[in-house]
């Protein structure tokens, strides 16, 4: 049900390897079609859409095969089935959509125990401010509401450093 590719179905079956995790991550760029098309399925099923959640950030969907389907027919938007196995390292770009069961962050296979560190690269800091700000509009008890990525604290340390190290060596700088 998972959508894997030949590969990773090759991989299970002939080397008897197990499985801990199934991903599906989508791309950042299709965030806003997911979240569109999450409100259009809680709505034909009855749910409520309140302004102050996020179907995304609320994990409170499990895009199934039939739903990644239909994600793709009615909104172009396909992405990437991922099977962790032991020892495999599992990296989401920033601000990439990926599947929740309940309040995981992807459907265990197996036990596993999951490891994340958020990191803001320099190529992403615009990104994460984006994403610092749909945060601000969650309400003020939804467990993603604080600023985890606490991007402006990263720029700043990073430009202190920058210039701690400048007038470190201003003189060595100044010399032709």
């Amino acid at each position: 049900d998972g959508d894997s590719d030949e590969l990773t179905i090759k991989r299970f079956t002939e080397s008897r390897e197990k499985p801990g995790a199934l991903w599906h991550i989508y791309a950042a760029k299709d965030t806003e079609k997911i979240r569109e098309f999450l409100k259009k399925v809680a709505e034909e099923q009855g749910q409520e859409n309140p302004v102050d959640h996020d179907p995304i950030h609320d994990q409170s969907w499990y895009l199934d095969r039939p739903l990644r389907k239909r994600l793709h027919q009615e909104y172009g938007v396909q992405g990437w089935a991922i099977v962790q196995f032991l020892g495999d390292v599992v990296f989401i770009p920033a601000g990439a959509p990926h599947q929740a069961r309940t309040r995981d962050t992807v459907h265990n296979l197996y036990s596993c125990i999951k490891v994340a560190e958020d990191f803001v690269s320099p190529e992403h800091v615009k990104h994460c401010f984006w994403l610092t700000q749909e945060f601000r509009y969650l309400s003020h008890t939804h467990t993603n509401h604080e600023d985890k990525l606490q991007v402006k604290n990263v720029i700043y340390h990073a430009v202190k450093d920058a210039v701690g190290i400048l007038r470190a060596n201003e003189s060595s700088l100044s010399r032709p």
